[in-house]
């Protein structure tokens, strides 16, 4: 299994952070990952979309994901299920997600994607995620935490 997780301060509030992670149209500006997002589809707290995932510039087959809300709390991302993903789950099991924890001042960010790769293609896959995901996944929080904070009115 492959965690790859950061934990941040993000001056903003969790709701604000989570409605940024949940419009996908917004979030692939600082997501390297899943641009170029293919088609996106938002209901209430379920937000569907299709994106051809880009690790160390290699551009994979098309992926859809589903990304779900707990208000105020988190945001859970996987695969969507089949009949979608049939490569992608040939090759592994994932998930991710957002957690936010109110402290003061702002929100503190759990940021987590997690890769359990199947036993025919560890060999291959492993060795590359464990090296580039933590470095991905802090530094799209980072990118997060600019674009929010940067979207904050000024205080005073």
């Amino acid at each position: 299994m492959i965690d790859a997780r950061t934990t941040m301060f993000i001056r903003s509030t969790p709701e604000a952070v989570l409605e940024f992670v949940m419009d996908i149209e917004r979030y692939q500006e600082i997501d390297e990952k899943i641009r170029p997002v293919l088609w996106s589809r938002r209901e209430g707290h379920l937000t569907e979309f299709a994106f051809r995932p880009r690790l160390a510039g290699l551009l994979g087959p098309k992926v859809v994901s589903q990304e779900r809300l707990t208000p105020g709390r988190r945001v859970d991302i996987q695969l969507a299920p089949a009949p979608h993903n049939r490569l992608a789950r040939a090759l592994t099991h994932y998930e991710a997600s957002f957690e936010c924890v109110p402290v003061a001042g702002g929100t503190e960010v759990i940021r987590s994607e997690r890769f359990r790769v199947n036993r025919g293609f560890r060999w291959l896959l492993e060795p590359f995620l464990k090296r580039t995901m933590p470095g991905l996944v802090r530094e799209e929080l980072r990118l997060a935490k600019r674009k929010l904070e940067e979207s904050q009115p000024a205080a005073g």
